[in-house]
């Protein structure tokens, strides 16, 4: 009988191969598509874009740009690239080979830092003007990198009002209190070269400014030098307290203004609803130069403030601005759950009515069951928490989840979700009631993590506050993995929390949020707790769980 079997498939073999030889084939079978793009990048010297802006570049996806900030430090005509992560097994082009210092030295793939590609790499590159490069997989896909040069020009001048730089001309005009000599100027610094620069003759020992001074000036990187000309003029119409514009946040304020070289303004504020002003501590306002920023704090929320600047007894003009509102988190008890019939066992939603919070189950049920389920392990012994395991799922790890978001669809054993939900506040601190169990990492995924197997499981709980256009799209599938990025320039401020000790009882702990911008308002939150760390790499430990509860926004 099984004689007859094999006899019969052969059979099919043989007719199927003279099919094949009768006939022109013709491979008309599409190549995957497989988007590539730049995760993240670092060149020397990079910065900020201003003082209070983040230093990780603006990477969009979708109009395929990377923007960074460089210091006056650097040459951008020949400057490092420390990094350049790219989606894997991306082939790396740059299309012109004459902005390269040595073309045939240029990483041909992402290269996670300098120590990851050899010695002899040169990852030098001209980004005088924007760069070009080519990701290649099935498909191209072409970036362009522009580099942004900073240029620090200082300038602190005892009794200065202003000042207007014109780099075209190369000169300065300075505006000074009338009182104030210009035979006999203090000049604390001039640094018109930027903060890497030079400046000849030395400005700060001249005192003689009442006629146009010239000076030569060269950036760190420059050869030769170039004149320019300073001009320092009587300010006639320079009022002792000045223009000001305040950030408001939830419970602090920011008030930036501008303000005659040398003085101290003392800045007051009060509720609209009250008479008496309160100072704000010295050691909460900063003075540089000819502009100050002053930091309440304490404030109450969706409160507006009356505020004023005092200048050597000159008060200035009364504004006003309104706190935000302390926006509780929704379902943080985590007692809201409702559930239906799956595929495979029972999906497990943790809503009741309108959806916040979201699990990868809608993904894990279409083989198996829910693995973020409800349980009645509390913190407090009443209603609700949230318990995410690690389980393995027919072929691949997963790992226990909930996050502020949705899930938006499977895509064949990976997940497409939607991170983020709308908000606009500004807590403090996310409070959080956890408790853990690590298992042993026994399962590693399609991703270079064996070093990982053995080892301990952690769990991670993060909070991001980002002012994305549109809620960040998440997709596990390995070949054109996205995912969440904490140095996203859009992130605003986060906090996170990651562990691989084993509670024996519920745990509480504050994490506290960094901002790291403090002029910007959020537009969304996005919330995340995972069984396994690295469970979007289906790397993971079988039977980690991590129970969560009671999760609160605090503002203070």
């Amino acid at each position: 009988m099984i004689q007859q079997h094999l006899t019969r498939i052969l059979g099919m073999l043989a007719l199927t191969a003279g099919i094949l030889t009768s006939c022109a084939i013709e491979n008309d079978i599409p190549y995957p598509i497989i988007e590539a793009s730049i995760e993240s990048m670092t060149v020397e010297g990079q910065r900020g874009a201003d003082q209070n802006t983040f230093t990780a570049a603006t990477i969009n996806k979708s109009a395929r740009t990377v923007t960074l900030y460089v210091n006056d430090g650097v040459d951008i005509s020949r400057l490092q690239i420390l990094s350049l992560k790219t989606t894997a097994g991306a082939e790396l082009v740059v299309d012109d080979p004459n902005v390269c210092e040595d073309y045939s030295k240029f990483p041909t793939s992402g290269f996670a830092s300098l120590d990851s590609i050899p010695l002899s790499s040169n990852t030098h590159v001209d980004f005088s003007q924007p760069v070009t490069f080519t990701l290649r997989t099935y498909q191209d896909y072409q970036w362009k990198v522009t580099v942004n040069q900073i240029i620090q020009r200082d300038i602190e001048i005892d009794g200065m009002t202003d000042y207007v730089i014109d780099t075209n001309t190369r000169s300065v005009i300075i505006y000074v209190d009338p009182e104030t000599d210009r035979t006999n100027l203090n000049v604390k610094k001039l640094n018109l070269g930027g903060e890497y620069g030079r400046v000849s003759p030395d400005p700060t020992l001249q005192k003689d400014y009442s006629k146009p001074s010239t000076f030569n000036v060269s950036c760190s990187w420059e050869e030769y030098s170039y004149e320019w000309t300073v001009y320092v003029y009587p300010d006639s119409g320079e009022s002792s307290s000045s223009s000001t514009e305040a950030f408001a946040m939830t419970t602090r304020a920011t008030v930036n203004g501008k303000i005659q070289s040398g003085k101290t303004p003392v800045v007051e504020y009060r509720k609209e609803s009250e008479t008496s002003w309160i100072t704000v501590p010295s050691a909460n306002v900063n003075v540089s130069s000819n502009t100050f920023s002053a930091t309440l704090t304490g404030l109450s929320a969706s409160t507006t403030y009356k505020y004023r600047i005092n200048v050597d007894g000159s008060i200035g003009s009364e504004q006003s601005f309104t706190t935000a509102t302390a926006t509780p988190l929704e379902n943080g008890s985590f007692d809201e759950w409702s559930s239906e019939a799956a595929a495979n066992g029972t999906l497990w939603q943790p809503w009741s009515t309108s959806s916040f919070w979201d699990t990868g189950n809608r993904g894990a049920t279409t083989i198996a069951d829910s693995n973020s389920v409800p349980t009645s392990e509390t913190c407090n012994g009443s209603g609700k928490a949230a318990s995410l395991e690690t389980k393995w799922v027919v072929m691949k790890l997963a790992s226990g989840n909930i996050f502020t978001g949705s899930y938006v669809r499977t895509d064949g054993t990976n997940g497409v979700l939607s991170f983020g939900r709308e908000f606009k506040s500004f807590p403090s601190k996310l409070r959080i009631n956890y408790k853990y169990t690590s298992a042993t990492i026994d399962k590693i995924g399609e991703d270079a993590l064996e070093y990982l197997k053995g080892r301990p499981d952690s769990c991670h709980i993060y909070i991001a506050l980002a002012d994305w256009n549109q809620p960040l799209e998440i997709r596990t599938r390995p070949s054109e993995r996205q995912l969440f990025d904490k140095n996203d320039s859009h992130v605003i401020a986060y906090a996170e929390y990651i562990s691989g000790n084993s509670d024996s009882q519920y745990q509480q702990k504050d994490l506290v949020l960094n901002y790291r911008y403090t002029n910007r308002t959020p537009k969304y939150i996005l919330i995340v707790a995972s069984a396994s760390k690295y469970g979007d790499y289906f790397t993971g430990g079988v039977g980690s769980k991590l129970l969560v509860d009671n999760f609160e926004l605090i503002y203070d």
